[in-house]
C-alpha cells in the first residue's frame, strides 16, 4: 500500500510520501514515490504516485524521455499546471491501456497521482489525477490531497490544516499524519520523503528523507505521543469521577 499527501498553503506546498511497496507478505521493497522536475527560476513540479508500480514507473520514465527528446509536449513546454496535468493524465491512461492489453491475469494496472508545483508567476497548485485521467484541485476548506491509505492520517489534517497554516507547521503536520499511518498500517513505511516548496522560489525546495532510525523522525514521534497522552489526561472528567 501507499500513503502520499500534499498540503497547499499561502506560503507554499508540502509534499510527503512513504517508500514501501507490497506485492505480498514475502515481497516488500522500497521505491521512492516522490519525483521532482525542476528548471530553476522557470518551473517546479513534484509528482507523488500510488498504485501499480509498473504503471507509475512507466509514467515517470515517459515524462523524462519526453523531456530528453524535446517532444512537442513535455513538462518543460506546457504553459501551466492544468496543461501539465492533462499531459500526465494522458500518459497514465495510455500506459494503463498498454499494460492491460497484454495482461492475462486480470491485473489491476491503475495508478493515482498527486501533482503539484508552480510555473513562472502562476500560483502554486496541487491536483489529484485519477486513473481514468480526470483530476481535481484541493479545496479552500481542506487545502490538502491524499492518495493511498488515507484514513489514518486524515484526522489531524482535518483539524489543523488551513490555507494560512505556516509552511513548516504544515510540514510537521504532514509528518505526524504519516507517522499515524505507519503505526496503524504495516504496508506503509519508511523511508519517508518530505519536500517543502516555498511559493515563488521555483527551485528544488528543501527535501528530507527520513529513515526508520532517523533521530529527527524518532523525536517527532515521541513528542507527538507524549502530547497525545497529556491531552487525554487533560480532558474533562466524568461527573462520577473523584
Amino acid at each position: 500500500m501507499t500513503y502520499c499527501l500534499a498540503i497547499n498553503t499561502d506560503e507554499g506546498v508540502v509534499f510527503c510520501s512513504d517508500s514501501r511497496t507490497n506485492a505480498g507478505f514475502d515481497n516488500i521493497s522500497t521505491y521512492t514515490k516522490m519525483h521532482s522536475f525542476v528548471w530553476p527560476g522557470e518551473r517546479t513540479f513534484v509528482l507523488l504516485s500510488a498504485g501499480n508500480l509498473a504503471t507509475t514507473q512507466a509514467v515517470v520514465k515517459r515524462l523524462w524521455s519526453d523531456i530528453e527528446e524535446a517532444a512537442t509536449v513535455n513538462l518543460r513546454s506546457v504553459p501551466n499546471m492544468l496543461a501539465a496535468s492533462d499531459y500526465i493524465a494522458s500518459i497514465s491512461a495510455a500506459v494503463q491501456k498498454q499494460h492491460a492489453e497484454r495482461d492475462t491475469a486480470n491485473t489491476n494496472f491503475e495508478a493515482t497521482f498527486i501533482f503539484g508545483g508552480q510555473v513562472g508567476n502562476g500560483k502554486p497548485e496541487t491536483l489529484l489525477i485519477y486513473p481514468q485521467g480526470n483530476y481535481i484541485h484541493e479545496s479552500d476548506d481542506h487545502p490538502f490531497l491524499q492518495i493511498g491509505e488515507v484514513k489514518y492520517g486524515k484526522p489531524i489534517l482535518d483539524r489543523i490544516i488551513k490555507r494560512n497554516t505556516p509552511l513548516e507547521h504544515a510540514a510537521r503536520c504532514a509528518l505526524v499524519s504519516m507517522n499515524s499511518t505507519t503505526r496503524s498500517n504495516l504496508t506503509v513505511g519508511p523511508p519517508i520523503d518530505l519536500l517543502i516548496y516555498r511559493k515563488g522560489a521555483l527551485d528544488f525546495g528543501q527535501r528530507m528523507t527520513l529513515t526508520e532510525n532517523d533521530p529527527f523522525a524518532k523525536q517527532l514521534s515521541e513528542v507527538w505521543n507524549q502530547g497525545l497522552v497529556q491531552a487525554l489526561e487533560g480532558l474533562p472528567h466524568f461527573p462520577w469521577e473523584s
